[in-house]
Order: C-alpha cells, then sequence, then structure tokens
C-alpha cells in the first residue's frame, strides 16, 4: 500500500471519533508495550487500558501499511495469522499502534502513537520454568513448565502431583536443546533426572564424598558433562517486615558429573571451606565460572557471606581441572555478593545478579543484572532492565542477542518474566512482560512465581508415563566420585 493510502488510512480511523481529545503522551496500557523491542517470533501482544477506560480502539500499522483494527471493552487482542502479518511486514522496523479510548467522564482520548520495534532475529521459541506458589516449609502444587513463546500454549513437563510431597527444581538444557536436559528433585523420592536423547535416568548423586546432592546445574557446550554444586542449605526467618527469608549455604562445592561413566570429577581447589556455588561453562567449555565465598559461621555470619567470581580451566578432552583458580570479580571488596554467572553465547559478556550479601538473590529487593565484559574487564549495571525490585534469575538463548530475567517489579511478590535483548555495540532495549491472552486478568490472579526461566530452541519430548513410573519406584543409578 502507497505511504499516502496508509496514511488516508489511518486518518479515517481517528475520524470515526472526530471529538477525541488528542494527547502528547503514550496510552497507559498494561502490560507496558510502548517503544519495546520483540523478535520476529513473539506471540501476539495483547494489552488493555490501565485506567478506567470503558472503550478501546486499536490501529496496529505495519511499515508496508498493512493494518489491523481493533474495538474492544478492555482486552486488546490481535488473531495469530494477522499479528504474523504484522510482524513478517514490519521485521527490521516496527508496528505503529494508535489507541483511543472513551472514559464516562472525559469522552474520547487519542493518545499519541507507539512503536513495537521488530527485530529480525528470533528468540529461541520456547521458554521453560518452574511454576510454584508461595510458601516455605511445605512442598504445595508446583511443576515445570514449558511455554511456546510464538503463541499462548502452555504444556507440563512434570507435576509434583505424580510425586506428593516432593520439590522440584534445577532444570537445566545443554546449548538450549531439548534433547539434554537436567531436573532434580528434593523429598523422599528425591534424586536427579538427566534425559540424554530418548534416556532417562534417575540418579543418585549424593557420594560419601561430596556429602550432598547435586543442585544448580549448567552443563557443558558438548553436552558430555554437568556441573553441579552440591549445597547443604538451611532457612532462616526475619524478624523485621521488610525482609522475609534467607536461604543460606552451610557447605558448597563444585563438581562435574560425566554421564557416559557414572562418574563426579572433582578437584581439592574445588573442596575447600570456603562456600562455591553456581557453576556455569565458558561456551569454548575449556573454563568453569563459579561464585565463592569465604567462610562464615552460620547463623551469625549471615549477612557477612559475599561471593566473588572465580574461575579454573577445565579440559574436555581428560576431564580435568587447572591447577589455580583465578578471582574475576572482587565483589566482597566492593561490599557485594554475585550469584547466577550466565556467559553471552557469543564468550563476550558474562551477566551475574548483584546483591548485598549472599546468593539466594530471589528474597533481596536490592538485586539487580549486570554485565562483565570478557574482553576488557568492565562492568557494568543493567539500568535499562533494572527496577526498583528484585531482578534475579536470567539465561540467554542460543543466539546471543535475547535474554529472559525474573523480576518481581509488578508486584514486589511474584518473580515473572521479562525478555530483552542486546547489540553488538552494548545497546540494550526495553525489557517487556512474557504476553498472555488476557495479560491484566492473567498477573492479578495467577498466584504462582515464574522460577529458574529457560530458553529452549524446541518443546521437550519425553515419554510421561515413564518418568512417572521410574519416579515412584524410588530406584535409583548410584554414582562415584574421581578426583
Amino acid at each position: 500500500m502507497p505511504a499516502l493510502a496508509a496514511l488516508l488510512l489511518l486518518s479515517g480511523c481517528a475520524a470515526d471519533i472526530s471529538n477525541a481529545e488528542l494527547r502528547a503522551e503514550y496510552p497507559p496500557i498494561f502490560p507496558d508495550y510502548c517503544q519495546v523491542t520483540v523478535p520476529c517470533n513473539i506471540a501476539p501482544m495483547h494489552f488493555q487500558m490501565n485506567d478506567n477506560a470503558i472503550q478501546v480502539r486499536v490501529m496496529a500499522e505495519g511499515t508496508d501499511g498493512k493494518a489491523v483494527r481493533v474495538k474492544a471493552g478492555k482486552v486488546v487482542t490481535f488473531g495469530i495469522s494477522a499479528w504474523k502479518d504484522l510482524l513478517a511486514s514490519s521485521t527490521g522496523s516496527g508496528l505503529k499502534i494508535t489507541v483511543q479510548a472513551k472514559y464516562r467522564d472525559k469522552g474520547w482520548i487519542r493518545y499519541a502513537p507507539f512503536t513495537i520495534y521488530v527485530s529480525p532475529v528470533p528468540m529461541n521459541d520456547h521458554l521453560v520454568y518452574r511454576l510454584i506458589a508461595p510458601g516455605y516449609e511445605v512442598y504445595s502444587k508446583m511443576g515445570i513448565y514449558q511455554r511456546d513463546l510464538t503463541s499462548f500454549q502452555e504444556s507440563a513437563l512434570l507435576e509434583n502431583t505424580l510425586i506428593p510431597g516432593n520439590c522440584m527444581n534445577c532444570h537445566s538444557f545443554s546449548g538450549n536443546h531439548p534433547d539434554n536436559m537436567s531436573i532434580h528433585i528434593r523429598g523422599e523420592l528425591g534424586g536427579t533426572i538427566l534425559k540424554t536423547g530418548d534416556k532417562i535416568e534417575i540418579l543418585n548423586t549424593k557420594t560419601e564424598e561430596t556429602g550432598g546432592n547435586c543442585v544448580y546445574p549448567y552443563w557443558h557446550p558438548s553436552g558430555e558433562y554437568v556441573a553441579y554444586s552440591v549445597n547443604q542449605t538451611i532457612q532462616a526467618f526475619h524478624a523485621i517486615r521488610d525482609h522475609r527469608i534467607e536461604v543460606i549455604d552451610l557447605a558448597s562445592d563444585i563438581v562435574v558429573y560425566h554421564p557416559q561413566s557414572k562418574q563426579l570429577l572433582t578437584h581439592d581447589l574445588l573442596r575447600t571451606d570456603a562456600f562455591e556455588t553456581f557453576p556455569s561453562f565458558s561456551p569454548d567449555g575449556r573454563t568453569l565460572y563459579f561464585s565463592s565465598s569465604q567462610f562464615q559461621n552460620i547463623p551469625e555470619g549471615y549477612d557477612k557471606i559475599r561471593y566473588d567470581l572465580c574461575a579454573i580451566a577445565f579440559d574436555p578432552q581428560t576431564g580435568t581441572f587447572g591447577d589455580h583458580v583465578d578471582t574475576l570479580i572482587h565483589a566482597a571488596a566492593m561490599g557485594k555478593s554475585i550469584s547466577y554467572a550466565r556467559p553471552s553465547p557469543d564468550g563476550k559478556y558474562i551477566m551475574f545478579t548483584l546483591s548485598d550479601y549472599g546468593n539466594f538473590s530471589i528474597w533481596h529487593k536490592e538485586a539487580d543484572l549486570w554485565l562483565y565484559d570478557l574482553e576488557d574487564g568492565s562492568l557494568r549495571e543493567m539500568k535499562e532492565v533494572n527496577s526498583n525490585d528484585v531482578e534475579s534469575y536470567h539465561s540467554w538463548s542460543s543466539e546471543g542477542t535475547w535474554f529472559v530475567f525474573s523480576s518481581r517489579r509488578l508486584d514486589g511478590l511474584y518473580t515473572r518474566p521479562f525478555f530483552s535483548s542486546i547489540d553488538k555495540e552494548g545497546n540494550i532495549t526495553k525489557p517487556f512482560l512474557l504476553p498472555q491472552k488476557k495479560p491484566a486478568e492473567f498477573y492479578n490472579m495467577n498466584f504462582f512465581s515464574y522460577n529458574v526461566p529457560e530458553f529452549v530452541t524446541g518443546k521437550v519430548d519425553w515419554d510421561f508415563n515413564k518418568v512417572e513410573k521410574a519416579l515412584n519406584t524410588g530406584q535409583r543409578d548410584k554414582i562415584e566420585t574421581r578426583r
């Protein structure tokens, strides 16, 4: 459609409300999608007015003049086919969204048009996360779920209704691919589920040498190893109103599991009195990163636990470690603590969470996301995505442009997944909330937190009945430790 025709089309839409008051500000919508950048494969971005509007009229216009008009009472929705056409017509540029809203006391208002920029870079089309209700001592209903990010389809990978009274967490994938997966189960029927291709094993990862189960996994890029931390944790509760709970390590070490030999690989440098946790491998597989804190007496020293970012060499050919540990970021000297160090797929950055102390940053309101530049050693706060509330767990999409992170910015209580991107020059886009069919209703009435959002390149496919049967038999494959 020629540009002039597109302008006439837009004018015709506006002329429907001849007496609309013109406003210079963007419309107050939820979620806030004004001026965000989205991938070219994202699901329809439904929204609604975040005020007392009683009617809404919307024009969504693509770069080539294709347009969709929507009349709505509250929720503005787009059909899947129409939305995909709009994205396709605007890839590399953006959608122009014009909103007109009617109010009982003010009549019609036409707000300034806003743009949804459409990146030509798609993100991985699935997201896996745990949904869990608030709770501290009792495992209520929870599960591991996967969401198709190109639509609104969600399905369960595993729910604890199969194993009542047990907790499931710590899911991880090899290179964002759904074929290799690790999930940890805590409780009477506890164990580590390891999926490698079509093979499913349930492991007892507690050995005499380690003294605890393997948690907090991260796969080696080859898929031949999985790094874990071995943690002995406790919960402690605050007596003051602004703080709720601390999750504290009594002891923790780093190990690497080799599925083919069923051996845990370790080293004296990783088995010290210090607290070591949250491992991750570099994209080339030759460096193992982890958080490390000096030993503190617990519980009195809980707020003195501060984790630095450390690294040790790893040889994937022999499964052996280097002869020294390097400290990359002395966070303790900054009066801060590092958790969830996640290297970007191109090896340029490490994204991490920075909080005042400890490592379980989901309970720390001050927790924010930071970037460490591996090329020049610089640090910077990711102010473009941080808020006044918790920003914590995060992961990269496999192409290295998109990332997802958990935030409590909506209500201070529940973690929700937000998405953003970073380009080659380090520019970070405004984050956007995971789209839903009826976003306000969903996020106001869904009393579950999204934990550990992980990108996956496709849908995880496994034999659900086989997993259920294996879990309930209680049989677990034993592993051994090799130094």
